[in-house]
């Protein structure tokens, strides 16, 4: 498998490296870069990275949240990352109402980037689709299982 190349740029000294925890991990960390510790509510907040991406055009790159965060309450909300933007990478962090809030300190994984490549689509209108045994049917229509 081709390697994809990220440029990256510390945006402040205390920066660190997307690095993955394990040699299987699909997701590379993203780790708070804070001055301060930061606490957070209920309220989305933008927990900066001090990093900055350059991905090649044709990749997808996500933020994804961390799961060890969601077990203790922790919601961090996905994005994308386009090709031509290089600005900080912030997550979105916010608190389970039950928990109330969370301390975050620099360093602290945040939230993960999965890398993967895009494929060109063309979009073809139809008057109508194939038929398939869940039709129509949206969310929990599968099962709770």
């Amino acid at each position: 498998m081709d390697q994809i190349e990220l440029r990256w740029r510390r945006l402040r000294p205390n920066a660190l490296l997307p690095e993955q925890q394990t040699a299987l991990a699909s997701g590379y960390d993203l780790h708070a870069c804070l001055d301060e510790p930061l606490v957070l509510g209920t309220m989305p907040t933008r927990v900066p990275t001090g990093v900055a991406i350059a991905s090649p055009a044709g990749i997808d790159v996500q933020v994804r949240p961390r799961s060890g965060l969601f077990a203790r309450g922790v919601i961090g909300t996905v994005g994308t990352l386009d090709a031509d933007y290089r600005g900080e990478l912030f997550v979105t962090l916010y608190c389970l109402p039950d928990l109330g809030s969370f301390e975050i300190t620099d360093g602290d994984r945040i939230g993960q980037i999965v890398v993967a490549r895009l494929v060109d689509a063309s979009w073809l209108e139809v008057e109508e689709l194939d038929e398939t045994v869940r039709g129509a049917g949206g969310h929990g229509s599968t099962g709770l299982r």
